[in-house]
């Protein structure tokens, strides 16, 4: 057995977020290190289909429906995992939809859903944990921020608000913890990565008029790696990945410059996508699209990029 499983093996972790992306993946990981999973999202019916890989691959998990932005749902899910394990020893707070274009062609409803979930879901799920925590007297929080925690992106404005609120509230829940004598047991980490090749792209509501993109997105498997890492030994600010620590290194030392390149970048690759209608994609109502680790934008970019070559060379020259 690995020092990681060692760690990991008979902890009960809820993951919320599960049906897809980075949740999926933490889920499948973890139990595959013998965790007892909980897994929580809104797709009660693909929750039930991680449920079942996991358990024919020897595991233990239960599976919540809920929406991470009402506080009622969150708590059925602290206590499903008290029911059904005891308790939990970790919560990993993976919350996260977005809304892309410019700021004022997305309509504030919208603004205001990524906030609901981002925000006040995440806060929902660290109310609940750390409250169960207390009573346990031990306990690890893990919030999924951003890169946008620290370096804002353009076209997703509300998302690297929501995205520095996260990491915001891990410091100001450190402080607490450690005026209140529990800094050594219960701990608060946030794990921040680059753009990830996963579902959200297409769950997330656009009206950039193209299809979603973002440059040299990082495959979901090295961060789910850094969450797995974070659930027995959480940091409370931790970049993944060479891209997500060099634009936070390089936003500490030239904050107006890293913006703007960032921003140059960001527009250069949205206008490479594919024509598209504006969506509200997955924020309000979930679909049945989606429901891998890996969400195929990469691929999809190819294809696209490969496209527009032959358009602008028809004969080949």
């Amino acid at each position: 057995m690995s020092s990681r499983e060692a760690d990991i093996a008979g902890k009960t972790v809820v993951v919320t977020g599960a049906t897809s992306g980075l949740g999926r993946g933490t889920a499948l990981r973890l139990s595959e290190l013998g965790a007892r999973v909980v897994v929580a999202a809104r797709r009660g019916d693909v929750l039930d289909e991680l449920v079942a890989e996991i358990v024919a691959h020897g595991g233990d998990a239960v599976a919540v429906a809920a929406d991470v932005s009402s506080i009622t749902d969150v708590r059925v899910i602290a206590e499903t995992a008290i029911e059904r394990f005891g308790g939990f020893d970790v919560w990993v707070n993976n919350v996260g939809i977005g809304a892309l274009g410019f700021f004022w062609d997305v309509p504030m409803e919208d603004h205001s859903r990524v906030i609901d979930v981002n925000v006040t879901g995440l806060m929902n799920g660290a109310h609940v944990a750390l409250r169960h925590f207390l009573d346990r007297g031990a306990g690890v929080l893990v919030n999924i921020g951003s890169v946008e925690s620290e370096v804002p992106l353009a076209y997703q404005s509300s998302y690297a608000a929501s995205k520095a609120a996260v990491l915001s509230l891990s410091r100001s829940l450190n402080e607490e913890l450690r005026l209140a004598g529990h800094s050594d047991t219960i701990k608060v980490g946030t794990v921040m990565p680059w753009a990830i090749d996963t579902p959200w792209w297409d769950h997330a509501a656009n009206y950039t008029g193209r299809t979603a993109r973002m440059a040299a997105m990082d495959d979901p498997a090295e961060v789910v790696d850094a969450i797995v890492e974070a659930c027995v030994n959480p940091r409370e600010r931790q970049p993944v990945g060479w891209k997500a620590r060099g634009a936070d290194v390089s936003h500490r030392l030239a904050p107006d410059l890293t913006k703007r390149v960032s921003a140059k970048i960001i527009d250069a690759e949205s206008a490479k996508g594919d024509p598209a209608p504006e969506t509200t994609g997955s924020i309000y109502t979930s679909t049945r699209v989606g429901t891998t680790v890996d969400g195929g934008t990469r691929e999809r970019m190819k294809r696209e990029d490969a496209s527009s070559a032959t358009d602008a060379d028809p004969a080949g020259c």
